[in-house]
């Protein structure tokens, strides 16, 4: 906790001072764009990894990145996604799954959660993911096999995310962009799912725009 103690004291005294006019106007309010769901593990920083600041995304976060199918009694998971669309406007929503999950190596192995009878149940969510998984991956093990159930989980539960209603009703008018990622921690690695190749690979850089030609030049 001292460590923690500390470190809001450097924010009030030089982040804090340093940033004012933008904290005095995220007081009056948030436009993000973006909406990031991800795991609930301490490695996993989504401002941190993205580089982002107070205010760009919306967050939300639970053990494994999940999203129940809506009405399933998650009114917390419910409630946050519906709040992002219709309160906020929100354009984008990132799902993000990561390497070395504790919720994937429980859901591959429940006699692990023989103690956490609320997490066990949670991940009842993630039930979809855990069939896809003894079918078609019995060839891998290890680190392998639990990243590869962190991307299945990541496809799994961005169909959970298209049943609920604010989400539906936006992918229609094409007002909202889903994206399945997954963090890489030991290299910092972020793979995107590629929808034209139907499966993740390492998320590119964005394009520049073309530089402006000089008119004159041209002429």
């Amino acid at each position: 906790m001292q460590k923690l103690i500390e470190g809001l004291h450097r924010f009030q005294s030089e982040v804090f001072t340093a940033q004012r006019d933008l904290f005095s106007r995220l007081s009056q309010g948030q436009s993000p764009e973006v909406m990031f769901i991800t795991c609930s593990d301490s490695r996993i920083s989504p401002t941190l990894i993205t580089q982002s600041g107070p205010g760009d995304m919306f967050v939300m976060r639970n053990a494994g990145n999940i999203v129940p199918p809506y009405g399933m009694g998650a009114d917390g998971e419910d409630a946050t996604i519906e709040f992002a669309l219709v309160g906020l406007k929100i354009r984008h929503i990132v799902i993000c799954g990561h390497s070395d999950c504790g919720a994937m190596k429980g859901l591959l192995h429940p006699e692990m959660l023989e103690t956490l009878p609320a997490m066990k149940t949670w991940l009842k969510h993630g039930e979809p993911t855990r069939r896809i998984m003894d079918a078609n991956y019995r060839h891998l093990h290890g680190n392998a096999l639990v990243t590869a159930t962190a991307e299945e989980n990541v496809l799994t539960q961005l169909e959970n995310l298209r049943t609920h209603p604010a989400v539906q009703e936006r992918l229609e008018r094409r007002e909202l962009t889903l994206h399945g990622w997954v963090y890489k921690i030991a290299t910092g690695q972020m793979f995107n799912y590629d929808h034209e190749v139907g499966q993740f690979t390492p998320l590119a850089r964005p394009a520049l725009p073309p530089p402006l030609q000089d008119e004159r030049a041209a002429g």
